[in-house]
């Protein structure tokens, strides 16, 4: 018996503890991992499911061999002159076996370095981009294999979503399902965007190179392959030395991926390119104008037709009067607007092949005394017109102290002829008692979208903006004070003749009296007539401002006749010194010379300068007092208090007094019942017989209270 109860209870004591159940942090990881390998499964199901159901709907090789992927954009003049074609050319097809492996080569190692190992979408790169946003700049870098660009050339567009890129690469793995790598690459390769309207390798060898793709050497193939990242950029046509440097890069990528013996030595600057004529001056108008089609139609790929505002015969004007006039080393620029906002005539600069950059739309610059048009109209509406008398005499506003151009001061002149001369102490004096705050707004009423001082010297332009966002101030000036929207384009048609847009005139707003417009019109047709801009004269009436800013950098003139709006700027990308650059001189030439071309077809107008002042600028401001004198009550000449619609001796003025001629009459109190005394106060009788009547008011004194560099007239 011990035996067997001993053997018991080895045996009990043989087995193995039971496990405790998980708790806490590890029951939760289980659940975790558990979960997540479901939904990893489940995922990769769906993602597998959705690959296969795109790849089966998609076109076959030779139904995307064929399909265009651009819209082909006819440009006409306001009189139907087409101006322009815009749209893809896709050379001839070239087959994977005829492409030079320089070419592939190049493009894989620029574009997608393990495009034959990766499924469509590179995980490792899209880890990389994942980490360099946790720990970097939290951006998600670019991870767009080549399959994922085609996928996005072919199908779909160029939304920067969550969705869009989980579309693109799905139909990127459909796209490596259903295709081989030779195939994809042959694909991509002849229908991606080189630039300049380019699209696939030959077109891009032929429109670089003067050569079919089939002849490509490794110095083009490099410039051909850095074109795709940014082909406005690095286009050896706008910037060969960006093109040198991209395709340098590409180099080196295909060295250090083995794609060319590292020994092999290219310059590419030593290719050879083909000469594009040069492009007339039409696209900088274009460029301004055709991006606006993305607001004004809905998304569509068919051919269409364009009219635009522009006047060809104000453009070649435009283009002569600029070329002629802008001082060597220096650019110019030109808007004009007709009196509704279209726009007629656009300059950009000198040489569009040279540089493409619109200074006209997109530079901001100086505008220098031009900026005085706010300051002036901002102290006609506080109530001094062109006839107000000021003072050209040194100033110190908050330790500034302007000077004139000519280094002189006329004392005590009008505002019109502080205008004309562009008197800068006066403008400072004027903005100091306005308030600078006031002439900031008054430039943003009128359509001023840049940043704006208010420190004293933005009375003299220190505030940097747009020539054409001035020219649109001025064409308000010119339309009575009324807002004036600039636009490019009148109306869109398909190829067949239907309209999809057509403008429709927008809704103005009066931005300031009608008495400020006019009067400001006084004085800047006066500035032409006898001022600084004497050298915009046309032989018709015309008004508008000079401009030039600290040490001749910027020169600006914008005016206006018979209902055209002209702005002119010259001067350095660089912003040095021109030499000799006066707003009065190159810039009023140069719109002297477009202007007399563009309103020749135009009647003579005569501005309107009539001063029509409200009510509360001709009479005091107690004018309410006055009315009818049959109403009053009046003292005779004896002192005797007399009844309303009582007789009056003829010998009395028309006041009822007896006293000076145009003198008027105060109310006269009614005596309070039961009142003893005098039938009048004092008071009263002093000012019923025009001893307490104050004087006209006068604009008052201009305080010194402010700014800090001068810049010219």
């Amino acid at each position: 018996m011990a035996k067997r109860g001993s053997r018991r209870s080895a045996a009990a004591n043989s087995k193995k503890p039971e496990k405790a159940p998980l708790r806490g942090w590890r029951l939760w990881l289980r659940r975790a991992v558990i979960t997540g390998t479901v939904v990893s499964l489940l995922g990769l199901l769906f993602l597998g499911l959705a690959v296969a159901f795109a790849a089966r709907s998609l076109p076959s090789f030779a139904e995307l061999q064929a399909t265009q992927t651009a819209q082909t954009i006819v440009v006409r003049a306001r009189d139907g002159t087409e101006i322009l074609e815009l749209g893809p050319s896709f050379g001839k097809w070239v087959d994977a076996e005829e492409i030079p492996d320089d070419m592939k080569n190049a493009m894989v190692a620029v574009e997608d370095r393990r495009f034959y190992s990766h499924p469509g979408v590179d995980p490792y790169g899209l880890a990389r981009a994942l980490w360099v946003a946790a720990t970097g700049d939290r951006r998600v870098a670019a991870t767009s294999t080549i399959s994922q660009q085609l996928a996005r050339n072919l199908f779909l567009n160029n939304n920067r979503t969550l969705d869009r890129k989980l579309r693109e690469a799905v139909l990127a793995m459909a796209l490596e399902w259903k295709f081989s790598k030779e195939e994809i690459l042959e694909l991509y390769l002849n229908k991606v965007y080189f630039g300049g309207g380019a699209y696939g390798i030959d077109s891009a060898s032929r429109k670089f190179f003067s050569h079919p793709a089939t002849e490509l050497t490794t110095g083009e193939a490099a410039i051909i392959a850095g074109l795709v990242k940014a082909p406005s950029r690095y286009s050896p046509t706008a910037d060969v030395t960006k093109a040198v440097e991209r395709a340098q890069t590409v180099l080196r990528l295909m060295k250090e991926q083995e794609l060319i013996d590292p020994s092999v030595t290219v310059d590419p600057s030593a290719v050879k390119l083909k000469q594009d004529a040069a492009q007339n001056s039409v696209r900088y108008f274009t460029d301004w104008a055709l991006p606006q089609l993305d607001l004004l139609l809905p998304e569509t790929t068919e051919p269409i037709e364009v009219w635009t505002t522009l006047d060809v015969g104000m453009q070649r004007a435009a283009e002569t009067a600029i070329s002629a006039n802008t001082p060597g080393g220096a650019q110019g620029a030109l808007v004009s607007l007709d009196r509704d906002g279209a726009v007629l005539a656009m300059i950009g600069g000198t040489d569009y092949v040279e540089t493409n950059y619109n200074r006209a739309t997109d530079a901001v610059r100086q505008p220098g005394s031009s900026w005085k048009l706010f300051v002036y109209m901002a102290a006609l509406e506080a109530g001094y017109n062109p006839e107000s008398r000021v003072k050209d005499v040194p100033v110190t506003i908050d330790g500034w102290s302007p000077r004139n151009s000519g280094g002189g001061y006329a004392g005590e002149i009008d505002v019109r002829t502080a205008f004309a001369y562009s008197k800068n102490t006066v403008a400072a004096q004027l903005g100091n008692e306005v308030g600078f705050g006031t002439v900031a707004s008054m430039a943003r009423r009128f359509g001023i979208t840049t940043p704006i001082k208010t420190f004293p010297s933005m009375v003299l332009g220190t505030s940097e903006t747009r020539l054409i966002d001035m020219t649109r101030a001025f064409a308000a000036v010119s339309a009575g004070g009324k807002s004036v929207e600039p636009y490019g384009i009148l109306k869109v048609t398909t190829a067949g003749g239907e309209v999809l847009y057509e403008h429709e005139k927008a809704a103005s707003t009066q931005l300031v009296p009608e008495y400020v417009a006019a009067g400001i019109t006084d004085l800047l047709q006066t500035a032409v007539s006898t001022g600084t801009g004497r050298a915009a004269q046309i032989g018709r009436p015309v008004a508008g401002k000079t401009g030039t800013t600290t040490s001749n950098k910027d020169g600006y003139f914008v005016g206006f006749s018979s209902g055209i709006t002209t702005g002119v700027w010259m001067g350095r990308d660089d912003n040095k010194a021109v030499s000799g650059l006066q707003g009065g001189r190159a810039p009023a030439q140069a719109f002297s010379a477009f202007m007399r071309f563009a309103v020749k077809n135009r009647p003579v107008e005569q501005f309107n300068t009539e001063l029509k002042l409200p009510e509360w600028q001709l009479e005091p401001d107690d004018e309410f007092y006055y009315g009818d004198p049959e109403d009053y009550y009046y003292i005779d000449e004896q002192g005797n208090l007399i009844e309303p619609g009582g007789e009056r001796d003829p010998a009395d003025g028309p006041g009822g007094t007896g006293g000076e001629e145009g003198v008027l009459d105060r109310p006269r109190p009614r005596p309070q019942p039961g009142e003893q005394g005098q039938a009048a106060s004092d008071d009263f009788l002093d000012r019923a017989t025009g001893g307490g009547t104050p004087p006209r008011p006068t604009p008052r004194p201009i305080p010194t209270r402010i700014p800090t560099q001068a810049p010219g007239q």
